[in-house]
């Protein structure tokens, strides 16, 4: 058993040592990727090809994310999009000794103390995936079609304050997004600009 663990965890290591392909497009296929999540379990995108997915970036000492997840917002939008057969994969591209990087055991108090949502909680402490798909800030959210073609990059709404009160008024463009997606539409706002704090990434 440990022998194919440790197996496991080499080959994880050699492909996430591959570079990824360059920041997709808005209606572009995304580079495939491979992390673990906050169990040691190795998730791979290409497994939820066919589904929706949603890619949030985290960081929980970041003020933006905690106006988020403090409110609950970030748990509801999670909630409403797996509720509908989304995949929802949070990503922590803090590296280790940086603000937000956690192990695996300190995001599984931070995904129950928060009762956050998401499908898997993964972990990218070299920053390979995040600087793969062009990931800025926390958050920073990507929504990928059941084809493997980005739908929608950017912000979660339109009110890039830290500020809870501003959350009421605020259109949840993800939200959006997936209810478009759902009707057969066009999504009408592909790509707006990320906000939040700046990704904590090796070097």
């Amino acid at each position: 058993m440990r022998n194919r663990m440790l197996a496991g965890m080499a080959a994880l290591a050699v492909a996430a040592a591959a570079p990824l392909m360059a920041e997709p497009d808005v209606a572009a296929a995304v580079p495939n990727f491979r992390a673990l999540d906050m169990h040691g379990k190795v998730v791979d995108l290409s497994a939820y090809r066919g589904k929706t997915v949603v890619l949030e970036w985290n960081n929980p000492g970041c003020p933006f994310v905690k106006k988020h997840y403090g409110s609950g917002n970030m748990q509801k939008t999670q909630a409403a999009a797996t509720a509908q057969g989304v995949v929802w994969l949070t990503i922590n591209s803090g590296a280790p000794g940086l603000q937000g990087h956690m192990t695996g055991p300190e995001a599984q108090k931070f995904v129950a103390a928060e009762k956050a949502k998401p499908t898997a909680y993964l972990l990218d402490p070299k920053g390979l995936v995040g600087k793969g798909y062009g990931a800025r800030t926390t958050p920073h959210l990507y929504i990928i079609d059941g084809q493997g073609r980005l739908a929608y990059k950017g912000g979660i709404d339109d009110r890039p304050t830290a500020d809870v009160a501003d959350i009421a008024g605020a259109r949840n463009h993800v939200l959006a997004a997936l209810a478009e997606m759902r009707a057969g539409k066009p999504v009408s706002v592909p790509e707006t600009r990320p906000y939040g704090c700046s990704v904590k990434y090796a070097g």
